[in-house]
Formats: C-alpha cells, structure tokens, sequence
C-alpha cells in the first residue's frame, strides 16, 4: 500500500490534492521496478472525500494518457459539490456528515463562492465529469443513511450508461464511516469482505490476461 501525504484544504484548495495525489501515482508507476511492484496491479483507494480525490485521479490518468490504473475502490466517496441530491436534503442535521459539514468541506476545497457554480472541475468533483468513458473497473459502496448515497449510486448508474464496469453496494442502514465506527458490525464485516472480494477479482482477471 502507497498512501500519498496530499496537502490539505483549505489551506492549500483543489487543485493541490488531486494534483499530489496524481503526482503519487506516477511516481509509483515510474519507480514500480525498484519497489517490487507489478504496474499493471495498480488499483486506487479512497474514502469518503479520498474517494473523491481517487476518482478525480482515475480521470486525470485517463485524459492524461496513464499510468495504466487496473480498477478503483471508492468507499462512500464524496463526488458532488452541488450538494443538492435527494439523500442529501434527507439526511441534513443528521449523522456523521450530513449536508452542512458537506457544504463546509466542499467550500474549503473549492474556495467561497464556488461550491455549486457552473466552474467546478470533473477532477475536484468527479461527478460533473460529462465523460465517464475509458475508466478502470469501479467498486462502490455506501450506507443507505447518509448523505453520499445517491450521488454515489448515479455515479455507478452513469459509469455502467458510459461502457464501464462497475460494482455497486449500497449497505442498508449504513452510515458514514459505519465500518469504522463499528468494524465487528455484521454489516460493516459484509462491506469488507465484499470489498476484497472484489479486488481479489480484478487481479485474477489481470492474471489470467
């Protein structure tokens, strides 16, 4: 595991983390040889708003031209700074993160005033990409209970309209970060499990290719 030490908003706003984060990965594909690591195994992982930041990352390879990335795992990734999604409007004043930390959060990354505009980039907020064409095998999973539910499942929904492929779980009665507040919870076992399952796959599929 390679965990790239992104700067931080709001102190430093998009583009800064998305661009070390991208930055991280081609260093990994340029050094994979000395590390020991096989380029063509490389999935991104990210949580919450470091999901986010994978996805945007994924896009960036893509229309940058590499490194090759073999799938994404993004974990109740924050995607949408509209903020404006049905689960969104259900769950403010509710949980872990509702819709009032999301508006604080995205704001720090954006900059006042630009949350929700018509300038927003695809890499800060893979959600308004128009193209979600030509990325790697995508895993998704999120809580029914939380604010990140429905833009993740049109995440999912517009990858599998674009060609890709992608896996969807949304775990019912599951919060933000229910696996980490509660990692005995049956469900949150579930979530895991399903998680490595999935990465077990992808990495078959690329030994048997």
């Amino acid at each position: 595991v390679v965990s790239v030490e992104y700067r931080l908003a709001p102190e430093t706003p998009h583009p800064g983390p998305v661009e070390d984060s991208y930055a991280g990965l081609r260093w990994l594909s340029e050094h994979a040889d000395e590390l020991g690591v096989d380029p063509r195994r490389v999935v991104l992982a990210g949580m919450s708003a470091g999901g986010g930041l994978a996805a945007g990352v994924a896009l960036m390879a893509r229309d940058r031209g590499g490194p090759t990335i073999a799938g994404q795992l993004l974990m109740s990734p924050m995607l949408d700074d509209r903020n404006d999604s049905p689960s969104a409007r259900q769950m403010r004043g509710l949980g872990i993160w509702d819709s009032r930390s999301n508006e604080t959060g995205w704001s720090a990354l954006l900059g006042e005033g630009v949350r929700g505009g018509p300038d927003v980039s695809p890499y800060a907020a893979p959600a308004r990409a128009a193209d979600l064409s030509g990325l790697p095998p995508t895993f998704i999973d999120v809580g029914s209970a939380e604010t990140f539910r429905d833009e993740d499942v049109e995440f999912a929904s517009r990858l599998w309209q674009a060609g890709g492929r992608s896996e969807l779980h949304v775990w019912p009665g599951g919060f933000h970060g229910f696996d980490v507040v509660a990692p005995a919870a049956a469900i949150s076992k579930g979530a895991i499990a399903a998680r490595a399952a999935w990465l077990r796959r992808q990495f078959q599929t690329l030994d048997r290719s």
